[in-house]
């Protein structure tokens, strides 16, 4: 079973985009992100230079495309929620299924917007996974302070990234005695019939959300009796380097280039 620390996203090595400030990474993020959806369907240029932009800086993180691309597939069930727009979108028809009484008909505009919308996304989670891999959460959640998100949801990112590594835990912990408990015959799967399964696995989910209020209240009082007052204190941000000024705005130039790229006739 693989430990808690596993879900970490971050990446600790010494790379150019390691050392740029979270500010920076986070805006050319959003960035990025902005332009990708503002593309038009079916511009395939634009997308290209796009991933060009955004591969380069995985080459130089060091971190590695594979991982990138790894973990980007988390995104690819909800990305194929887009598939009706292959058979409700009008255009000139490519295909034609039936099922039953059902009838669907491929278009190429549907197919060409389906194409699109899963390479926005696939680029748009590559540019997040990019900045958790080369930026530590808690500097992540300084980024979004400084760049003017509520007090309180930043609160509320830090708190629940902090302690989802220990409501893992205790997860695996209570897995780990059910299974010592569901001994097995040999040549016979351990536990009962599929219906124990479920109700063992609602028992263990009842317990996990008690245990977890449960620590959440201790938490909250022993933060109260700290002289909490909802906003966690950190030290000032620094000023920006002109150089990474510079990585800034060279970086945002680059993406309203390609939109506007993606607008010429």
């Amino acid at each position: 079973m693989a430990h808690a620390s596993s879900l970490d996203p971050y990446v600790d090595r010494a790379s150019p985009v390691h050392a740029l400030d979270a500010r920076v990474k986070l805006l050319l993020t959003l960035a990025l992100v902005l332009a990708v959806a503002l593309i038009p369907a079916g511009r395939w240029l634009p997308l290209a230079a796009s991933a060009a932009l955004l591969w380069w800086a995985v080459l130089r993180s060091a971190v590695g495309p594979a991982l990138i691309l790894r973990r980007a597939f988390i995104a690819a069930p909800f990305a194929f929620a887009a598939l009706t727009l292959v058979f409700t979108r009008p255009g000139t028809p490519i295909i034609a299924l039936s099922f039953g009484p059902v009838a669907l008909t491929a278009t190429d505009a549907g197919l060409i917007a389906f194409l699109s919308v899963i390479l926005k996304t696939w680029l748009s989670v590559q540019a997040a996974l990019l900045l958790m891999a080369t930026s530590r959460f808690t500097e992540v959640l300084g980024a979004l302070r400084s760049l003017g998100l509520p007090a309180i949801l930043v609160t509320m990112l830090g708190a629940a990234y902090r302690y989802v590594f220990v409501l893992v835990d205790e997860a695996e912990r209570m897995l780990r005695a059910r299974e010592s408990r569901a001994a097995a015959m040999p040549g016979r799967r351990a536990g009962r019939s599929l219906v124990w399964r479920a109700r063992v696995l609602g028992g263990i989910i009842g317990a996990l959300f008690l245990r977890a209020y449960a620590r959440s209240e201790r938490i909250h009082a022993a933060m109260l009796s700290r002289g909490y007052t909802g906003e966690w204190r950190s030290l000032p941000a620094r000023p920006l380097a002109s150089s990474e000024q510079g990585v800034l705005i060279t970086g945002v130039a680059l993406l309203a280039a390609i939109v506007w790229l993606a607008y010429r006739p």
